[in-house]
């Protein structure tokens, strides 16, 4: 038995169905081990309760329990969960199996397994469920300017845009979070090193180069007593 790791706040959390309460410790203290979130019911029930107060990235349900069954619930919860479910059963057929993946469960295990099993069948359904990644931000488009954050290249169409290290700075810093107001702090990279009328200073400079007229501008605002934002104004 692994011993328990420290768990993160996202941390996958899982929920655990199962009538022996045997079973239920074992997975509950095996599966924090391997790092997840475990919460346990005890039947459909109390399985419903929980679903209704928690968030979980996964079920384990068990089938054959008393009352409504590990099916039932499935497909109860299929009606309007995408949630992954993972089925445990003592019913080792084709048949139970297909009835399981037929009423949406992502995968079935039959007991008695190998708990370092299921925590592997679990790792596989999370990650092949899980959305995948949004790709990096390579480039922002502001008007006819695009601001190049790896190269910190700023150009309107062919031409580029000199800029100075600080004016290069402060166009990442807004290009990171379009549209959100940033604070003159942030922008001061450096903190105390560079003041907040430096920064009003600087973001002027920047404007005359970016802006038709610096003192009505479209692309860098201010926000008043707060800071500056990038408009993608076109």
């Amino acid at each position: 038995m692994p011993q328990p790791v420290k768990l993160t706040d996202d941390a996958p959390h899982l929920l655990v169905v199962d009538d022996d309460r045997r079973i239920r410790d074992l997975l509950s203290r095996f599966l924090a081990g391997e790092g997840y979130r475990v919460t346990t019911a005890d039947n459909a029930r109390d399985a419903r309760a929980k679903l209704t107060g928690l968030s979980f990235d996964l079920l384990v349900l068990d089938v054959m329990m008393p009352g409504e069954t590990g099916f039932e619930l499935a497909k109860s919860i299929r009606n309007g969960s995408s949630v992954p479910i993972l089925m445990l059963t003592a019913r080792d057929g084709a048949e139970a199996r297909i009835e399981g993946l037929a009423l949406g469960a992502d995968d079935y295990l039959s007991k008695p397994f190998e708990p370092r099993e299921l925590s592997l069948r679990i790792a596989n359904i999370l990650k092949r469920t899980q959305p995948a990644a949004a790709p990096p931000v390579e480039s922002v488009r502001f008007g006819p300017f695009v601001y190049h954050l790896a190269r910190g290249e700023l150009r309107k169409g062919e031409d580029i845009i000199r800029l100075t290290d600080r004016e290069r700075e402060m166009l990442r810093i807004l290009t990171a979070t379009p549209g959100e107001t940033v604070s003159r702090m942030a922008l001061a990279g450096n903190g105390d090193q560079v003041s907040e009328r430096a920064v009003d200073v600087q973001v002027n400079r920047l404007r005359r180069k970016i802006e038709a007229n610096p003192a009505n501008p479209l692309f860098v605002q201010t926000v008043r007593g707060i800071g500056y934002r990038l408009v993608s104004a076109t």
